[in-house]
């Protein structure tokens, strides 16, 4: 089914050389697309002249809208300020440098109204350096691929396409913009890979450097968690807790033992064991207080906002099917039985 209305959302930062054409382009893409779109500019407290130009654009175009952040809040937090203003049936995210090109944005749409929720663009041949971005950046895709169970190549690249339902779901923190169809996996997301091209920069510098790999190691492990342990937190808490508490408990228990039959002296004979035990035994019991207090913590986030813990995509059932109520047979459309 195509879609009745597009928002393009694009997170900016010091791009003022990339702003007049990203959007002269994406204005022609979309008209000849012949839909209702709106374009959003989310403005990352940008220091250059970006923020004079988009604000001279929004003033001749009522289909532009211009987000300006306070501070610098990154990538992710402008994301979800863009996701939070859209009102297309469709949204589609890119960045501002030109290294997406607004023409394939209709692959994207293409892809979405086959019946996928999320159409998630896919680098096929990168042109950037090689050692800091190429083969750290297939290394992540192949772990992250793995840790989640999408079988996606390419999770960095910000040129997607969501359906509204499913991109309004997700609460972005940190850096996890890129792992989003992880996350709506949660949800049983349906994703598609599309392939587009991957230009260089029009202008400017990138943004991204070797400094970030460590930090998407930690949001491939927050993802690893909240993929397979959100809603029950005691199991890997729990898990590791009784390894632990196990082990400490049976070099205590041999210590004990040694003490008992051979009199020795534990610190003298014994010592590393001992403190190796007590720390695990001590470890064991934090962990399964940690485990403990998930699960407190994640009965108080559902129930707080009234969220379930499963997802409806549709309710199928019978124009004529009767309504059951809670007062009997007769509610049911049954007739009461014989006296």
């Amino acid at each position: 089914m195509p879609a009745s209305s597009v928002s393009v959302v694009i997170p900016i930062h010091n791009e003022e050389k990339t702003i007049v054409p990203l959007y002269e382009r994406l204005v022609k893409v979309l008209e000849n697309r012949a839909v209702a779109f709106e374009i959003l500019f989310v403005d990352d407290a940008s220091v250059d002249r970006g923020p004079k130009l988009l604000r001279e654009l929004a003033g001749v175009d009522a289909r532009l809208q211009v987000i300006r952040l306070r501070r610098q809040f990154g990538q992710t937090a402008a994301l979800a300020a863009g996701f939070e203003l859209a009102s297309g049936e469709v949204i589609v995210a890119m960045d501002g440098d030109l290294q997406h090109d607004p023409e394939e944005i209709p692959l994207l749409l293409d892809k979405i109204e086959e019946g996928y929720d999320i159409a998630s663009g896919w680098r096929a041949a990168r042109k950037d350096n090689p050692v800091t971005r190429r083969l750290p950046s297939r290394a992540a895709n192949w772990l992250m691929g793995r840790v989640s169970g999408v079988p996606l190549r390419d999770f960095g690249t910000t040129f997607k396409a969501y359906r509204r339902e499913t991109i309004k779901d997700i609460r972005l923190y940190g850096e996890l913009h890129r792992f989003i169809p992880a996350l709506a996996s949660l949800n049983g997301a349906r994703i598609a890979e599309v392939p587009i091209s991957n230009t260089s920069r029009a202008a400017g510098r990138s943004h991204y450097g070797m400094a970030r790999t460590l930090r998407v190691l930690f949001d491939i492990i927050t993802i690893r968690f909240l993929l397979k342990y959100f809603t029950r937190p005691m199991h890997l808490f729990g898990s590791i807790g009784l390894a632990c508490g196990a082990s400490g408990g049976l070099i205590l228990a041999f210590l004990a033992a040694d003490k008992l039959l051979r009199a020795h002296h534990l610190m003298t004979e014994h010592g590393p064991l001992l403190i190796a035990g007590a720390m695990l035994s001590l470890a064991g019991l934090q962990l399964l207080c940690t485990g403990l207090i998930g699960e407190v913590l994640i009965r108080t986030y559902f129930e707080s906002q009234n969220r379930p813990i499963y997802a409806i995509r549709e309710i199928i059932s019978s124009k004529e099917r009767p309504t059951v109520a809670a007062d009997g047979p007769r509610a049911r459309g049954c007739s009461p039985p014989a006296s």
